[in-house]
């Protein structure tokens, strides 16, 4: 019995110095591939190798990145940016560089996901165009253009098995 109070005082001392010593714990919205986990912290993207190690800033520019999909390929991640008062779907490298906007429209474009091959992004967006529309599903491909809807007349959150 002595024994137990023991192990009980010593982690009822240790755990406060754990809990300080692993930094921050406000990293949100994961998004894992066989190599990369991509996750948000600070309005940022930020990538990680799935083995461990430093994390490294995927975004920087002023306004919020959420909503990572890290492409099925590995090499593309897609995301919600809100730059200028806007939110539209962006898509970045998975090495990092400049991140290219997708979509245009003056109402949210959220990422949803990807397509199984790569090709083109999946997002929810109201942008049917009148004031009851709920939302719905739409793609865009790489290079940008025109999105197109998907067959589901009515979505909110998903993606694609692959």
């Amino acid at each position: 019995m002595k024994s137990l109070k023991f192990f009980a005082s010593i982690a009822l001392f240790i755990s406060p110095l754990l809990i300080f010593a692993q930094g921050t714990m406000l990293l949100r919205e994961p998004s894992v591939s066989k190599e990369h986990i991509v996750f948000v912290h600070a309005n940022d993207l930020w990538v990680v190798s799935v083995d461990g190690g430093e994390a490294r800033r995927l975004t920087s520019a002023v306004g919020a990145e959420t909503a990572p999909k890290i492409s099925p390929d590995g090499q593309w991640v897609a995301f919600t940016g809100q730059y200028d008062g806007n939110t539209d779907v962006f898509v970045v490298h998975i090495n990092g560089g400049d991140p290219v906007r997708l979509t245009w429209h003056p109402g949210a474009d959220v990422a949803q996901g990807w397509t199984p091959d790569s090709q083109s992004i999946i997002f929810t967006s109201g942008r049917d165009g009148y004031p009851t529309a709920n939302t719905r599903f739409f793609t865009v491909g790489m290079d940008g253009g025109m999105p197109e809807p998907m067959i589901l007349p009515f979505a909110h959150a998903g993606e694609l098995s692959s």
